[in-house]
């Protein structure tokens, strides 16, 4: 893979370096792999100055929230990359949601407006060209749901086959409905996610096919343009906190890199707090830093936010890396935490999965306990769209989350009325 700017992979731990050309997603002592680039070659000022210009771009590749900032995302030729226009997503008021979690300035990134429905496009636009670079006729994933919906999609634009190992049962029918539709082979796996992940590791070696988790260091590369891009929405201005979802941890992983290289190249001077937020079922970076303990893995996680619902995330290591950077932290909800700050964000006219409402859910939390200040800036990420996951939304403002031990707090029950006037009348009040 030739790179306009040197560019090489390197370990998280031992720190080997590998060049670009060999396929690698973890090291020889086992560890993660990061891309690496030469930033001293690259000029903060003159960059914000060609990402601007590109702002107005209406087609091609670098029209893509992604590639507008490839110098950090893949430095490749533009004919190389294989793109769905991804990015250029909303930075909302968080409005409802906001006097929900205690904030006066709260803003919220949409993620959920890419073109599968959420975040992952922006890791898997830069995992289909590295695909492609290497010359992949077939790609494969383990999945939740949203990195299946987007690796299909993204395959099937660029010609190449896919496979998608999922947990048996345990994905959403919205984002199940993309896999089958975008063409992918699907295979459900007798197991959790975890499970999935370990055979998928296994199959890719064996078969020749190119591995499209986040595992892979591409992935994490665009994903990184989230936080770009909230910058450049806030002309450069950074926020006190970044709040996020914590599932397989690439995000955050991706969040915090990608404001490291921007603070190294001066085009930040602030560095951001970052709060990662997991579901209480499934939160093992959580125990391990509240506890001070060594991290281990949750067995058998539980939670209605399907999207995060993963007890071995593969990028563990890169996420704490990035929170001590930051002087971050580390936080769990409960279901009923996360399904109220859900209503509140569908409520406010903006609506997300259960998972990017941990964001909410979580600022809520930190502001009640001290840790975030009411008058802070805070921009909370929403991960994917609403109708990702609607027997969730249906089941709670119907009140049937009861097995869940969730309760329809905010429900907003449908009515069965009489046809007429006077019935509405009654229905609708004054």
């Amino acid at each position: 893979m030739d790179c306009k700017i040197e560019t090489w992979l390197e370990c998280v731990g031992c720190e080997q370096k590998y060049d670009l050309n060999d396929i690698r997603y973890t090291c020889k002592c086992g560890g993660t792999l990061d891309v690496k680039r030469d930033l001293t070659k690259l000029d903060g000022e003159q960059l914000k100055k060609i990402w601007e210009e590109r702002w107005s771009l209406k087609r091609g590749a670098l029209a893509s929230g992604v590639w507008r900032y490839k110098e950090l995302v893949i430095d490749v030729p533009v004919e190389q990359i294989v793109t769905r226009q991804e990015g250029s997503t909303r930075l909302y008021d968080a409005g409802l949601a906001g006097k929900y979690a205690g904030l006066k300035n709260f803003l919220l990134k949409h993620e959920g407006e890419n073109p599968t429905g959420s975040f992952k496009d922006r890791g898997m636009t830069c995992g289909a060209t590295a695909a492609k670079i290497y010359g992949a006729q077939c790609v494969a994933c383990a999945s939740t749901g949203n990195t299946s919906a987007s690796m299909a999609s993204y395959s099937a634009v660029s010609g190449m086959k896919s496979v998608i190992f999922i947990p048996e049962g345990a994905i959403a029918y919205g984002k199940l409905a993309q896999a089958l539709a975008f063409g992918g082979k699907t295979l459900q796996i007798k197991g959790n996610f975890d499970d999935a992940m370990s055979l998928v590791q296994e199959v890719c070696e064996k078969l020749n096919i190119y591995l499209l988790n986040s595992i892979n260091p591409f992935r994490i590369e665009g994903q990184k343009t989230i936080g770009f891009e909230i910058l450049h929405q806030l002309n450069w201005q950074v926020p006190d906190w970044f709040v996020i979802p914590g599932g397989n941890l690439g995000n955050n992983t991706a969040l915090s890199k990608g404001l490291q290289e921007l603070y190294e190249l001066g085009i930040i001077n602030k560095i951001p707090r970052i709060a990662v937020i997991q579901a209480e079922g499934s939160a093992p970076l959580s125990k391990m830093w509240k506890n001070h303990t060594p991290f281990e893995a949750v067995k058998n996680p539980e939670t209605i936010a399907t999207a995060i619902k993963i007890g071995n995330p593969v990028s563990w290591e890169k996420a704490l890396r990035g929170l001590k950077w930051c002087n971050g932290v580390v936080e769990d909800v409960t279901e009923q935490e996360i399904m109220d700050a859900k209503a509140m964000v569908d409520a406010a006219g903006i609506g997300a999965e259960p998972a990017s409402c941990c964001s909410v859910a979580g600022a809520k939390k930190l502001v009640d306990a001290g840790v975030i200040d009411p008058e802070a800036s805070v921009v909370g990420i929403l991960t994917g769209n609403i109708l990702k996951d609607p027997d969730a939304v249906i089941g709670y403002h119907q009140d049937k989350l009861g097995k869940m031990g969730i309760k329809g707090t905010y429900a907003n029950k449908p009515m069965v009325i009489e046809p007429t006037v006077e019935a509405v009348k009654r229905a609708i009040g004054d």
